[in-house]
């Protein structure tokens, strides 16, 4: 079993080390952005690209998805079949979706970019490119390609952020600069990954494959628009309710997740390739009961660690000037430790999707994210208007714990898994107590005095696992080899 779990642990890594750098390289837009944009200004091109990530469900309308599937098993057809029938159909489709985007652009740009048509258009050609990419890359990834999706990944991150420092620094583009950025980087994209679309591409499309595809894929589009409710769209309601200022400095803070958002997201990549392949392992079951016990323990030792440092971090300042968000947006920086408890439900729902995977049962997909979707929007009307921002990351954490309670049942009656729950118990008991230690402590000391503190709190979260008898002796054996490889 720790021979399954450490080949997880490669490819995770793999997508990891990329999946780090290029956040990181996108995540410096942030600090770019906040010290060169006003928040109002910063809040419009956040409202653009919260519809943007709407219509980029129903631009693939859940082909990935599908082909992950049909790819994986080769069910109906050959891997050249299985690749070109759903990048026809999403390059048809797109095609004509852009177009319409295209005709309606004024009407459109009157609702969500105040009238600047143009923001509109580029939007329509990055999400084109964007779509075209999709099966590309679940192929290197299907494939066990991780260097060279995570090299391409990277390119287009590379790209995106050098064009925006050039545009809105030298030549003074504005919010334009952003998205024509966007596009060059789509495109970009799109060409690097040319040499595989041509090596799987051929003009065939199989109508059972295809019917097939749409069967388990089209559910994803309720299930996928329900899934960007949740993430994205308390910042229109923001902008409804408040002001594009309020969607400015909740977007800035939100970002500040990205330390756990990198875990989830360098997990998902290497997650449903691995359970896919490992469905059929005798063991299989207890591997994913085990895998859930080790992301669930480092994602909460990472919540309390980014919560407990966020605001020092956020207040050094950077070579030259400004900080990692403006002053501007610090106002928003309390929302930080809910966005990060958020991501880390949103982990534990993709651990217990694996059953819905197995079994085919994406039917089921709609109802649980349909039932996040309304408990976000309803919490969002509920709480905006007491808390503002808070109440808007309030009703983010909230879906993400229905959601993963919601898949956790469904699961065990498609795929009933015994999870270790005395060992994930612990591990919530402990963060709870830890974190309610930090609430108790923070600005009531000198600066240093609370830094030492909280770096005790770190250290004594592992030490009472260890006492409470969290790890087992194989696990410490392990621990003890590295300590051995790398301390002489």
């Amino acid at each position: 079993m720790l021979s399954k779990i450490k080949q997880l642990t490669t490819e995770t890594a793999i997508y990891g080390v990329s999946t780090i750098i290029g956040r990181f390289l996108n995540f410096i837009l942030v600090p770019f952005y906040t010290n060169v944009l006003k928040p109002s200004v910063y809040g419009i091109m956040t409202t653009i690209y919260a519809y943007i990530a709407f219509l980029n469900v129903i631009y693939v309308y859940g082909l990935e998805s599908a082909y992950f599937k049909y790819a994986s098993t080769l069910e109906i057809g050959n891997k050249n079949e299985n690749f070109s029938t759903p990048f026809i159909s999403i390059f048809a489709t797109s095609s004509i979706f852009t177009m319409l985007l295209y005709y309606f652009s004024p009407d459109i740009a009157v609702l969500v970019s105040g009238g600047d048509t143009s923001l509109i258009k580029y939007s329509a050609w990055m999400l084109f490119f964007d779509s075209l990419c999709v099966i590309p890359f679940a192929t290197l990834r299907l494939e066990n390609k991780a260097r060279k999706f995570a090299l391409i990944k990277l390119s287009n991150i590379i790209v995106n952020v050098t064009l925006n420092i050039i545009l809105l620094l030298l030549f003074r583009t504005g919010i334009k600069g952003i998205f024509i950025s966007g596009v060059a980087a789509s495109l970009f994209t799109f060409i690097l990954l040319l040499p595989t679309i041509k090596s799987h591409f051929v003009f065939s499309f199989p109508d059972r494959l295809y019917r097939n595809l749409l069967a388990f894929g089209l559910p994803y589009i309720p299930s996928g628009l329900s899934v960007m409710i949740i993430q994205v769209i308390n910042r229109p309601m923001l902008e409804k309710m408040m002001s594009y200022e309020a969607v400015g400095i909740f977007q800035a803070n939100y970002r500040l997740g990205i330390f756990m958002m990198l875990i989830v997201s360098m997990f998902e990549y290497a997650w449903r390739p691995f359970f896919l392949s490992n469905a059929k392992e005798e063991n299989a079951k207890e591997i994913f009961a085990r895998v859930l016990t080790y992301f669930t323990l480092f994602s909460s030792f990472i919540l309390l660690s980014v919560s407990f440092f966020i605001e020092e971090i956020v207040k050094i300042p950077l070579p030259g000037r400004g900080y990692l968000i403006g002053k501007a947006y610090w106002g928003g920086l309390n929302i930080v430790p809910i966005i990060l408890l958020s991501y880390l439900f949103n982990g534990l729902y993709l651990n217990f999707i694996v059953g819905v995977y197995i079994e085919k049962k994406t039917k089921y997909l709609p109802y649980i994210t349909g039932i996040g979707a309304i408990s976000n929007i309803v919490a969002n009307l509920v709480l905006i208007p007491l808390f503002q921002m808070t109440g808007a990351a309030i009703a983010t954490l909230f879906s993400y714990v229905i959601m993963a309670f919601g898949m956790y049942y469904l699961n065990q009656k498609v795929y009933p898994i015994k999870y270790e729950y005395n060992r994930l118990l612990k591990i919530f008991v402990v963060t709870g107590i830890i974190f309610f230690a930090f609430l108790l402590i923070d600005n009531k000391f000198n600066l240093y005095l609370e830094i030492i503190i909280k770096l005790f709190l770190l250290i004594l979260f592992l030490i009472v696992l260890y006492l409470l008898g969290f790890f087992y002796n194989s696990e410490l054996k392990q621990v003890r080899k590295l300590f051995d490889k790398f301390i002489p």
